[in-house]
């Protein structure tokens, strides 16, 4: 696997919304095209034409909602500048749902990035409203920046991917390593098996052990495969877990600066992320980059 070549124009692209949480969002955005080298841009998309009348417009200024969204793009531009310098910073106000214009923005973007609100519950309602939506759909990288997510924290100097099997994988591990190697980070790829029941009517007890003696073989294998292609200079770290990918990756997180899943989108209804991704986003205790496979 060849490194990617730099883009320096095409840009990383994080979508606003005036939220603690869309401000840590642009954090990492800011950090993550200084990394690159690339523009910045801020996307605020809301439908306040559904709010604002024309009457209204012509008796104000400016319609309130619009004056608000131009608050919020400030805001956030105020927060990029603070964390990086140069005047390759770029923003867009759109009177239109925020998971189309996001969608649409990422056709032309080397990696989007959104936050999530709250927590618990909430968390997860509101990541499912626009970010799991447009995680779905996106034709780019996509990092959500999970809630709790502190910048000022130190790094833990550790990229994690989750490898799989299906066509994704690829996709992902290369994302993984050019994120490890411009952080000067470990790579570190994981990949789950699960037991076999121990004994059952049809698999015996001497048979049960016999196939958890292979799993975990085959389990470094594709490791091994996977990784093969991974540029020198890239510090790599091999694990098989046994149980759960969902589980397993979630509990790398706690020791990851980012976690990356490939997203399956062949044989699947448009949008459908699978349950792998869709478990990491709301369990991952770090950001989690979303890599979508061929379609």
């Amino acid at each position: 696997m060849k490194a990617a070549p730099p883009e320096p124009d095409v840009p990383v692209v994080v979508g606003v919304d005036g939220s603690e949480a869309a401000l840590r969002a642009v954090d990492w955005a800011a950090d993550e095209a200084a990394l690159r080298g690339a523009p910045l841009r801020l996307v605020y998309a809301s439908r306040w034409d559904r709010y604002e009348g024309a009457a209204l417009a012509r008796d104000l200024e400016g319609p309130p909602e619009r004056v608000h969204a131009v608050e919020i793009v400030d805001s956030a531009a105020r927060r990029a500048r603070r964390r990086r310098t140069g005047p390759r910073l770029a923003v867009l106000t759109v009177p239109e749902e925020p998971e189309y214009a996001l969608v649409r923005e990422s056709r032309a973007a080397a990696l989007l990035v959104t936050g999530t609100r709250g927590r618990g519950g909430l968390a997860e309602a509101l990541l499912g409203s626009v970010s799991l939506t447009v995680a779905g759909h996106t034709h780019c990288p996509m990092t959500v920046v999970r809630p709790g997510h502190d910048h000022r924290t130190r790094p833990h100097g550790r990229v994690v991917v989750g490898v799989g099997d299906g066509p994704a994988t690829a996709a992902a591990v290369r994302f993984a390593a050019e994120e490890a190697r411009r952080r000067g980070a470990v790579l570190e790829a994981v990949r789950a098996w699960r037991q076999p029941a121990r004994e059952t009517p049809d698999t015996p007890l001497a048979a049960g052990e016999h196939l958890r003696g292979a799993h975990e073989p085959r389990a470094a294998e594709v490791l091994d495969k996977a990784l093969g292609e991974v540029p020198a200079g890239v510090v790599t770290h091999r694990r098989t877990a046994e149980g759960h990918i969902r589980t397993v990756l979630a509990d790398a997180s706690y020791a990851a600066d980012l976690l990356v899943v490939g997203a399956e989108r062949r044989h699947r209804p448009a949008g459908h992320l699978g349950r792998v991704a869709h478990g990491v986003l709301h369990r991952s205790a770090c950001p989690v980059a979303i890599v979508p496979g061929p379609e």
